[in-house]
């Protein structure tokens, strides 16, 4: 979803003393201590729940709830934290959503399962393929969305998973809207819509205890999808995925985290599927798909102070983050001089406490604008 304009969250407070009447309100009120004095068992696992109201162009005004469920497994807190996260949203232009993303770790974390899931009725703003792409976009494209992504990987070496993984992707009524002014006539592969099923399997190396905050350790992850009619895709195509992260203490409180990304594709790829640059997680700032092309490359840093130490509160931190990257076609159409930047800042607040979770306000800019960013968890 794109927040390039603005985001407002309303917290606990606009229910509050929104009129409701005293036991709905007793209750609310209830509600937000348990979470704002969190007293209870460390491995007591921990739902929360919360309205989100956000604007963006291509939607107009959006109306949501956002959901956040964490636990260990069996209750043992030896365990990995264990996350599922959702958000659900309409807006005043009839279009609607549903975000899924979870981190699951069974005991002793013999079994890790990994994935996302969208549903969604949701414009894309299309700017065109490759890197020499007009800042405006050049078509909105509305259509309906199935994204189904999943990994089960088995340990078989301590903090090592391996398994296959899962990605299908359906596009439906899918309709190019060229932007006021424009004759948009250049209509990219997969322009009608297509459904894609990608199997493969996934190298996994993870050493986080905690995925929404990781104060120490290391990810990464190695990928191949082949997409094939011979199991009903429309396109014929492989990815490779590579994702490197490594979290370091720098002081009690301070971390560094980076981040190296890669994906890269081969064969006929729909426009939907292409190596797509921007977002809430990687190169912030940068509308997700400004840029898109076969490949992408993509790295990131960021320092978090977390928490802050203000004196009359411990739960307030911060963050500063940069990134480069680029888009290209092929590993001759790759440059260091090609990278695009952004850059930014954000606020932390410490939701969970004892679970050591904290919500994200992160301002990006980029040489095109700028973004705001609002989530449970960090950006990686």
């Amino acid at each position: 979803m794109s927040l390039e304009k603005s985001l407002i969250f309303l917290f606990f407070a606009v229910l509050l003393f929104s009129g409701a009447d005293v036991q709905a309100q007793g209750f609310l009120k209830r509600y937000v201590n348990n979470i704002l004095n969190d007293t209870s068992d460390i491995s007591r696992p921990q739902f929360l729940i919360y309205p989100t109201l956000a604007y963006a162009p291509e939607t107009n005004w959006e109306i949501g709830f956002s959901t956040l469920y964490v636990y260990y497994a069996n209750r043992d807190t030896s365990n990995r934290l264990s996350e599922v996260n959702g958000f659900t949203f309409v807006t005043l232009e009839n279009q609607y959503g549903l975000w899924l993303d979870h981190a699951n770790y069974t005991q002793d974390d013999e079994w890790f399962f990994l994935g996302r899931l969208r549903l969604q009725s949701f414009p894309l703003l299309y700017h065109g393929i490759g890197r020499n792409t007009p800042e405006s976009y050049t078509a909105r494209v509305d259509a309906n969305q199935i994204w189904i992504k999943e990994r089960v990987l088995r340990q078989f070496a301590p903090n090592v998973f391996f398994g296959p993984e899962f990605d299908l992707q359906h596009l439906s009524s899918v309709n190019f809207v060229p932007a006021e002014g424009l004759n948009f006539t250049d209509l990219p592969l997969g322009y009608q819509g297509s459904t894609n099923l990608g199997i493969g399997l996934g190298l996994v190396y993870d050493d986080r205890h905690n995925v929404l905050n990781v104060r120490n350790g290391n990810f990464s992850e190695l990928a191949v999808l082949r997409y094939n009619p011979f199991w009903s895709s429309e396109f014929n195509f492989t990815t490779i995925i590579s994702d490197t992260r490594i979290y370091r203490p720098i002081t009690k409180n301070t971390v560094w985290a980076n981040q190296l990304f890669g994906q890269f594709n081969y064969g006929e790829i729909p426009f939907n599927q292409l190596s797509l640059m921007g977002g809430e997680s990687l190169m912030r700032g940068y509308y997700m798909g400004r840029y898109r092309d076969n490949n992408q490359i993509a790295l990131q840093s960021e320092v978090r102070f977390l928490p802050i130490p203000l004196g009359f509160t411990n739960r307030l931190g911060a963050a500063v983050f940069a990134g480069a990257g680029q888009v290209f076609p092929d590993l001759q159409g790759f440059s260091f001089r090609n990278f695009e930047w952004s850059a930014g800042t954000g606020v932390r607040f410490l939701l969970f406490p004892k679970k050591d979770i904290y919500t994200r306000l992160d301002f990006a800019l980029t040489r095109e604008g700028s973004g705001f960013y609002f989530f449970i968890g960090e950006a990686f």
